[in-house]
C-alpha cells in the first residue's frame, strides 16, 4: 500500500524543476540541511553532489540535464532520481515553467 504522504508519482525528471523559493539551504559537512518555511519540513541533502543538483536545477531544461551537469555517475542516477522524487514530494523542489 502506498503512503499518500510519500507519493512521488507526480515527479517527472523530463520536466524543469527548481528549488522552492520557500526553502533555505544550510551547508553542512555531509551536504546541506533544507528547511521549508511553509511546511516547516526539514530535509537532509546527504551529499555535496545532491546539493549541486538541487541548486543547479533552475539552470537546466530538465532534471536529467542537472544530474549530468553535476557529474553524477550513471550507476548512481537511479538513487539520485529517487532522492529528487522525495524532495519533490516534500515540496523542497518544484516544477517550473520552461
Amino acid at each position: 500500500m502506498t503512503d499518500p504522504g510519500n507519493d512521488t508519482s507526480a515527479f517527472d525528471p523530463d520536466r524543469p524543476y527548481r528549488r522552492s523559493p520557500d526553502v533555505a539551504l544550510r551547508p553542512e559537512p555531509f551536504g546541506a540541511l533544507a528547511y521549508h518555511f511553509g511546511t516547516r519540513k526539514l530535509s537532509f541533502l546527504k551529499t555535496q553532489v545532491l546539493v549541486d543538483v538541487v541548486t543547479g536545477l533552475d539552470q537546466h531544461p530538465c532534471v536529467h540535464d542537472a544530474i549530468d551537469s553535476a557529474g553524477v555517475p550513471e550507476a548512481q542516477r537511479p538513487a539520485y532520481l529517487r532522492a529528487l522524487a522525495g524532495l519533490a514530494a516534500a515540496g523542497t523542489i518544484e516544477p517550473r515553467e520552461q
